[in-house]
């Protein structure tokens, strides 16, 4: 806890945010969508010694409370950092096994580019909204609808975007989703409240967005030739692996474990398992072909041993399939690994300085009345998502902070659950240097500045948000909650 005559100024504490800001945007200038290869690591760890610097130098703070803050922050990244790696190793396992190239098979026979991204939010939207979880999502539909969209010849942005639209909608509206579970937790709301006052401001985003994802379908160019080779690429899958329905198992096997609420660690564990027994009854071939040596149980094992840590790799004689299927394996994520851990440590160090909790109170002074209080909340839900790089702390600490205030102004606690989704939950995945971002990002292989401007849900819900608290709609304050439940209780006597 940082004593009172020990805290930095406002503007002093603005300084690392600064830093980092003009080292990544010079980064993007240097390095283009290559950044995440190490340079925006370094900014956010030189921001972070900026910020401890500050704290030790000018501010007489103690650098183990500092570091201790810091080691918080990173352990709370870990559980993400193992998903990561495990989704890593699935991937190469999946393709190996058939199963994403199933997926994409039977996807491209139902699917044409006019109705894809529509549909690709949709069925996003479907499997999150069942299991709770956008990172799940992203990690196993959402990889094989990349693959068919490349293949259709979409942009990869368009389909990122139509991905992450979908999926983010399940996470903030499923009951089963951990930060809409969390959100009310920090308001003083139940979830079911939370849910039903989430849908006024969410339906509409998700309806813009579906609306926008069609006039893309419909009127937007496709990339090259691709969507003509279509047929050639379907009888090179067929060559190379044994497609069936039956591949499709596991994928409903992991998003049934999430349904019955299995973590979601064990239940991605579960997969890659179930993945790795499909690979040894389903592709012999393909492994003989891989292994260039007769079916063993060390030829089996090396292969299963190198995709997992070294991604799936073949040459397939169409360029299209190898860019598609060349790719996976828990090495693939090392570098979005770096990326979360040298965020945590910036959000630690902001933290442990008292930086973070400086700025956002700063925030707080500014607010002054009901419809202001909901746009100071959006907007340090979307500053700490800048800032700690981390969806919760985006969700945890204004949720603490606003509480408060909410109480002041006679605000029901369910306008603040809904203000802490409707940007904490939804913004952290626009960041490129936030954990969600890095996920997605590092999962579908597109940049986060290449899907940003086509996350229509993403993008259009706080502003929805933003637009009620400023004319004052679908705002309930807690003395005319109390009058209906009043005049309910008169009608029925």
């Amino acid at each position: 806890m940082i004593e009172k005559s020990n805290r930095p100024h406002f503007f002093v504490s603005l300084i690392p945010v600064l830093v980092l800001l003009l080292l990544l945007i010079y980064n993007i200038k240097i390095f283009k969508d290559d950044t995440i290869s190490g340079s925006n690591q370094m900014a956010l760890l030189l921001s972070a010694f900026t910020s401890i610097g500050i704290g030790l130098f000018f501010y007489k703070q103690k650098y183990e409370v500092i570091e201790k803050q810091i080691i918080q922050s990173i352990t709370m990244s870990l559980q993400a950092c193992l998903i990561l790696l495990v989704v890593g190793a699935i991937i190469g396992v999946w393709i190996l096994s058939g199963i994403v190239p199933a997926m994409i098979y039977y996807g491209l026979k139902l699917l044409n580019p006019t109705v894809f991204l529509p549909a690709a939010c949709l069925i996003c939207l479907i499997v999150s909204t069942a299991t709770g979880s956008s990172w799940s999502t992203t990690g196993t539909v959402g990889i094989a609808l990349m693959g068919i969209g490349k293949t259709l010849g979409v942009p990869d942005g368009m389909i990122a975007g139509a991905i992450i639209s979908g999926s983010y909608f399940g996470d903030k509206i499923s009951p089963l989703s951990d930060t809409t579970n969390l959100a009310p937790a920090m308001a003083g709301t139940d979830v079911f409240t939370h849910v039903r006052h989430m849908m006024y401001t969410t339906i509409p985003s998700i309806l813009i967005a579906l609306v926008g994802f069609t006039f893309l379908g419909i009127f937007a160019k496709n990339e090259g030739s691709m969507g003509g080779n279509v047929a050639d690429f379907l009888a090179v899958m067929e060559k190379t692996f044994s497609i069936h329905l039956g591949l499709f198992l596991v994928p409903i096997l992991v998003v049934f474990l999430v349904i019955k609420k299995m973590p979601a660690l064990p239940a991605l564990f579960i997969g890659f398992l179930a993945g790795v027994l499909f690979a040894f009854l389903f592709q012999k071939e393909l492994l003989m072909k891989l292994a260039d040596a007769e079916i063993s149980l060390s030829s089996v094992y090396q292969q299963i041993m190198q995709v997992s840590y070294g991604g799936f790799k073949i040459d397939s004689g169409n360029s299209l399939m190898n860019s598609l299927f060349n790719r996976g394996g828990m090495a693939s994520m090392l570098k979005t690994v770096w990326l979360i851990i040298m965020a945590m440590t910036f959000g630690g160090a902001m933290e442990g300085t008292g930086m973070l909790q400086v700025i956002a109170e700063k925030i707080l002074y500014l607010v002054r009345g009901a419809g202001s209080l909901i746009g100071a909340t959006l907007a340090s839900c979307l500053t700490m998502n800048m800032i700690a790089c981390d969806q919760y702390i985006a969700i945890v600490l204004p949720g603490r902070m606003f509480k408060s205030a909410y109480e002041y102004y006679h605000l029901h606690p369910k306008n603040l659950s809904r203000a802490l989704e409707d940007s904490g939950t939804l913004t952290s995945v626009l960041v490129p240097w936030n954990s969600c971002a890095a996920y997605n990002s590092g999962v579908l292989g597109v940049s986060t500045l290449t899907y940003l401007p086509f996350c229509f849900f993403n993008l259009v819900n706080p502003i929805v948000a933003a637009f009620y608290a400023g004319f004052g709609i679908s705002i309930e304050r807690i003395q005319e909650e109390t009058k209906n439940e009043e005049a309910k209780n008169t009608d029925k006597t």
